[in-house]
């Protein structure tokens, strides 16, 4: 997964493909997020449970723990070695979704610059992203999105995708008193396989991080 992602629906889009009923409590706002081109670093909508409930906050995309300051902040995680590795050993217990439109991959074919595939959902649902985070109300807030083998014809985009989780099993890994264990084989286990998706080339105007619309997501 190469850094760069979609949320152009609305939080209450993303709640209703999450299937969750009940009180939300939106830190995010009701409109539409016309987000075409999301870097790290920046503000993401993510949608996690606390005592009140489901909530949608915007966090920070990239985490790092206090003590390696000497290094860019992360914005994914190994599935293979995020609940055993030191580096995310303090955020792994607090787990989150981030739902997305899609996003994108840049492929050397040859070409004077590499060309970019978007990548989303054959079935036009949000993906929904197994994500952990710290989620503190502080300036060292962020989160990571979780990633795992590509596998299938994605390979041929990147080696890597994000963990893409089904809504029942999204709500699984959210949910306070899933075990740690469980989590982790969920994630190992569980995501959406390249079936689950479709990817086709775009301009190369995403490059620029200052581009935005839909005609970014457009097919070339």
């Amino acid at each position: 997964m190469c850094g760069r992602l979609t949320q152009y629906r609305g939080v209450h889009d993303f709640v209703a493909a999450l299937s969750m009923p009940g009180a939300l409590v939106n830190n995010v706002g009701d409109q539409q997020l016309q987000r075409y081109n999301v870097a790290p670093t920046t503000p993401v909508a993510v949608l996690r449970l606390d005592d009140s409930g489901l909530r949608a906050d915007l966090v920070r995309w990239g985490w790092r723990p206090h003590w390696a300051n000497d290094r860019a902040a992360p914005i994914n995680a190994r599935v293979e070695k995020v609940a055993h590795g030191a580096f995310f050993r303090a955020i792994w217990p607090h787990r989150a979704v981030t739902p997305i439109d899609g996003w994108y991959e840049w492929v050397d074919e040859g070409g004077p610059k590499k060309q970019p595939y978007y990548i989303r959902r054959r079935d036009g649902q949000p993906s929904l992203c197994a994500s952990i985070g710290q989620f503190a109300g502080s300036e060292h807030d962020g989160f990571v999105i979780i990633t795992a083998d590509a596998l299938g014809g994605m390979i041929d985009v990147h080696d890597r995708r994000p963990v893409v989780l089904s809504p029942e099993l999204a709500r699984e890994w959210m949910a306070p008193d899933t075990p740690k264990e469980q989590a982790e084989q969920l994630a190992l286990n569980l995501g959406e396989g390249p079936d689950a998706f479709e990817w086709y080339k775009v301009g190369t105007a995403v490059g620029n991080v200052r581009n935005q619309g839909e005609e970014l997501v457009t097919p070339i």
